[in-house]
């Protein structure tokens, strides 16, 4: 038992410091958080997660995010005054030396707070909180040399020790251990770049910027370090201008310093400024050799950050002029090739909305909340959907895809195979039919109507053309998914089919004169229910006169079609007669015969096949059987 709370305590969750007040104050986009700091799979958040143990802090604690944040302030001022105290030893010993001392004691703080700073264990991604393992953790590290021989003011020490001061150079070179701090301008930059409240571009292009300033920084006072210490003065590039440099002012020396550097790395050389002795002249070709590796990096970043963002500007560009050359080529009506423009930009246009290879990538539960988020309330509005099961509609919503739609574009032209229905989110649509190669205007619809349902229902060639009027969004579902949904669903079905037939009713006469499937099917389905009617006052609810009713016979939204025939399947068919008559399959053989003998006006006993077999069960039938009728 007393291993295991130790095991708790060892490793906890980085997610609940997240959410932790009391000391730490709350993050409040996780955007900020380092990506090594990934929470734990299957972590609770919550206020009553576990809590560290005490004295240690959170690596990402908003009051340790600022100290680290003074701390890189800091390490600006070491990578200028570490080159800088080489080359001009006078503030080094004099002017700075206070301002070191401060600055290294703020470094002596952070190592002693390292010690108490909790770490992501990389093997099992949960923070380790043991005191033990936190300083073994740190002292095998690195870092930890690195930091205290960084921080350590040897010539102080020298002094203390010997009670002498020391102006020699080993001291100047030993400051120089103080740019090993510049890990934190790194990890800083990195943080950054990864931090979406901020421009990736900027971000990047500040840290170009400070790497090109330390550089010129660092060569300048080098540079300079090698005047001082040649054994002739005047035989340097600075001591050939100015007599008694070193005597005179240290910004004076600097400056110079600064002109050669930036002159060289931007290879102007106007060569006032030049190498005199076999040292300064190895520097400058060393220098060089450097400026080149360091203008490549600039100008590839640079180049890099500008061409990717314009890359969506280039694939959009390249899209318009396939599809124009395409146009030409086939020679294309103008307002089928602007059908086709408008699509491919909008489609370019709408990419940060619709994000499909974002979505593709997150788990199906995530894309289902998404989906459910963004569409349930439509789809639970919509006039087939009312009245059904939380858990259809909780399945059916992932099911849907969005699509975006210009103005003037037809999304389902008349006559064309039925294969998905559709959901307007927002905008709008006409529904048009033509009638002897002329357009006319149906009707008008909008959110959250839907369209396309007919024709999948009844598995029929679409009755009508919809084309939009202005930008619309919709959802989609395909014939074959709504299908496979359904099925275990069957009271919904139910409810599904009794607002289907009550949106038929409802429609237009312009628009049932335009389905004929459908005003048949409505006048069969009046004359079914009568004798439904008839037969259950006759029988007094009776179970199977129950199942005789429309209601029963429909209970799923596809059913089977057939095709049903008044002859013998060998005998030819006589001028005048009729092909057959498409309906759909009812329950029971009693059903077919009392159903084909009012669409044949003719009284059967018996049903054949197209092969002259006999039906003795319907569930044998396939779509779009034929039966012979005898």
């Amino acid at each position: 038992m007393s291993t295991t709370t130790t095991t708790l305590q060892s490793a906890k969750s980085p997610v609940p410091l997240l959410y932790r007040r009391h000391s730490s104050g709350q993050i409040r986009n996780l955007a900020s958080v380092s990506s090594s700091l990934l929470p734990a799979f299957g972590t609770v958040v919550g206020e009553g997660s576990l809590q560290l143990n005490k004295f240690v802090i959170a690596p990402y604690d908003r009051r340790y995010r600022w100290w680290q944040a003074f701390l890189v302030v800091l390490v600006v001022y070491s990578a200028w005054s570490s080159p800088f105290e080489l080359a001009f030893k006078k503030v080094a010993t004099d002017s700075l030396l206070p301002v070191d001392l401060v600055v290294d004691a703020f470094f002596g703080i952070d190592i002693v707070l390292t010690f108490f700073v909790a770490y992501l264990d990389k093997s099992t991604y949960l923070l380790v909180d043991d005191h033990k393992k936190i300083a073994m953790r740190y002292v095998k590290h690195l870092w930890f040399p690195m930091d205290v021989a960084s921080t350590l003011p040897f010539q102080v020490i020298y002094q203390i020790f010997t009670g002498k001061r020391h102006y020699g150079q080993v001291f100047g070179f030993l400051n120089l251990l103080r740019l090993w701090r510049l890990r934190r301008v790194s990890e800083l930059f990195s943080r950054l770049e990864k931090d979406t409240r901020f421009s990736y571009f900027w971000t990047r292009y500040a840290k170009l910027i400070c790497v090109t300033l330390f550089a010129v920084h660092s060569a300048g006072c080098f540079y300079y370090w090698l005047a001082t210490h040649h054994h002739v003065a005047d035989d340097t590039w600075i001591g050939s201008l100015i007599p008694n440099f070193q005597d005179r002012s240290v910004w004076l020396g600097y400056t110079y310093s600064m002109y050669w550097s930036i002159v060289t790395l931007t290879t102007v050389g106007y060569g006032d400024l030049h190498a005199v002795n076999t040292g300064e002249k190895i520097f400058n070709m060393l220098y060089m050799l450097f400026n080149i590796g360091l203008t490549a990096y600039l100008i590839g970043n640079m180049t890099n950050l500008i061409v990717h963002s314009a890359v969506r500007t280039f694939a959009m560009r390249d899209a318009i002029n396939e599809i124009l050359r395409y146009a030409s080529k086939n020679r294309l009506p103008e307002s089928l090739k602007d059908q086709m423009l408008a699509h491919v930009t909008l489609k370019f246009k709408t990419a940060e909305l619709q994000q499909e290879e974002v979505l593709e990538d997150l788990p199906k539960a995530i894309r289902s909340s998404i989906a459910q988020h963004l569409f349930r309330k439509t789809v639970e509005s919509t006039y087939l959907f009312k009245g059904v099961s939380e858990d259809f509609i909780v399945q059916l919503v992932p099911e849907m895809k969005a699509e975006y739609f210009p103005p003037k574009v037809d999304i389902i032209i008349q006559n064309e195979i039925s294969t998905d229905f559709y959901i307007i989110v927002s905008g709008a649509v006409d529904v048009i039919t033509y009638k002897n190669g002329t357009e006319q205007f149906l009707s008008k619809t909008g959110p959250p109507d839907m369209f396309g349902e007919i024709g999948v229902i009844f598995n029929v060639p679409q009755p009508f053309t919809v084309r939009t009027r202005r930008l619309s969004q919709v959802i989609r579902i395909s014939h074959h998914n709504f299908k496979q949904l359904l099925q275990p669903f069957n009271e919904d079905g139910k409810i599904m089919l009794s607002n289907f037939l009550q949106h038929l009713k409802g429609l237009k006469k312009e628009e049932l004169e335009e389905i004929p499937l459908v005003t048949e099917f409505l006048g069969d389905l009046r004359t079914e229910d009568t004798a439904a009617v008839e037969e259950l006052e006759h029988h007094a609810a009776d179970e199977e006169a129950r199942r005789t009713s429309t209601a029963y016979a429909f209970s799923e939204v596809l059913p089977t079609r057939i095709i049903i025939h008044g002859y013998h399947p060998n005998e030819k068919l006589t001028e005048g007669e009729s092909p057959g008559k498409l309906i759909h399959l009812p329950d029971t053989i009693e059903d077919l015969l009392r159903l084909a003998e009012k669409r044949l006006r003719k009284r059967g006993t018996a049903i054949l096949m197209a092969d002259g077999s006999q039906v003795e069960d319907l569930n044998a039938l396939r779509e779009n059987d034929h039966l012979y009728i005898l």
